[in-house]
């Protein structure tokens, strides 16, 4: 998922404190807000803009492409249901602790009416020089100076992470996406590199992953064909086997999901895998010079 400058964002939960600090943060930067959403405030004005009831009040006052939740963990399933209803395609869910089965009956029903999920548990969304969606520091050009790497990431922290080094690198980001670090997601690492390998503003990917679950594989299988340079830093490589680690909330099973599969399965594919971040831009330029 890429947000565009132009796209349309819906704030639900824009007069809360966290809300309202990053609305503004996300205004400034140049996200092209059209107002928010508390059935409580309907009507009102929150930084000068208008305040409806439900997401589906707000769409009849014009298309909607984007909605980012500011909501509390049990408030999460109405409001993203009632985003999905008003037509919106791109849903950005912050918050994480929500009840497992909340997340499977709004996935699934987003599922159904085309709309695409990031999250839950997700920092977010940068298109750099451009806008952004949650809460990520896309206005500190020492992160995301605008340029041609794209970053993939389940941690905001590692990701600002990965950003301040690839901008210290000499390079800059396209987009960043922050798929998110609960167990069930509904943008998985694959969704997000497709997202990238087609975009035209990008020309290099960079990753970021933990060890659980299944994503880097099968992002790994997709990679296999790809032609841009990818390479990757797998948190958790010193992890003791059969535990739960980092917020990717999987258990290893075997060797898939583990650090030596997701090493084994992406260097296969192609990808360069780094021992730590800061090697990743160096990485990538080596790559990018000797394709050139």
């Amino acid at each position: 998922m890429i947000v565009r400058g132009h796209e349309k964002v819906l704030v639900q939960g824009i007069t809360g404190k966290q809300g309202t600090f990053w609305s503004e943060k996300m205004r400034d930067y140049g996200t092209s807000i059209v107002g928010g959403v508390n059935p409580k405030k309907a009507g009102s004005e929150h930084l000068g803009l208008p305040v409806w009831g439900s997401a589906v009040d707000a769409a009849t006052d014009g298309e909607i492409d984007v909605s980012v939740l500011f909501i509390p963990p049990l408030g999460v399933k109405a409001a993203a249901l009632d985003a999905v209803e008003a037509g919106i395609k791109k849903l950005v869910i912050l918050t994480e602790h929500i009840p497992v089965q909340d997340v499977m009956y709004l996935l699934a029903a987003a599922r159904e009416a085309g709309t695409q999920v990031i999250g839950p548990n997700t920092a977010g969304i940068v298109t750099a020089g451009e806008c952004f969606v949650g809460f990520m520091p896309a206005f500190n050009d020492r992160v995301f100076r605008p340029g041609r790497v794209g970053v993939i990431s389940r941690s905001g922290s590692l990701g600002t992470l990965l950003c301040l080094n690839i901008v210290q690198a000499g390079m800059g980001i396209s987009a960043f996406v922050g798929i998110g670090g609960d167990p069930i997601i509904g943008t998985t690492t694959r969704d997000a590199l497709v997202a990238l390998d087609r975009d035209d503003a990008t020309d290099a990917i960079a990753m970021i992953g933990e060890i659980g679950g299944g994503m880097e594989e099968d992002a790994a299988e997709y990679a296999a064909g790809m032609s841009k340079p990818v390479a990757a830093f797998i948190a958790g490589a010193a992890s003791p086997p059969g535990k739960k680690m980092g917020h990717a909330g999987a258990i290893v099973m075997g060797d898939r999901g583990s650090y030596a599969g997701k090493k084994a399965a992406l260097e296969a594919a192609g990808v360069t895998v780094l021992p730590t971040p800061s090697g990743v831009p160096g990485a990538l330029a080596e790559r990018l010079n000797a394709a050139a």
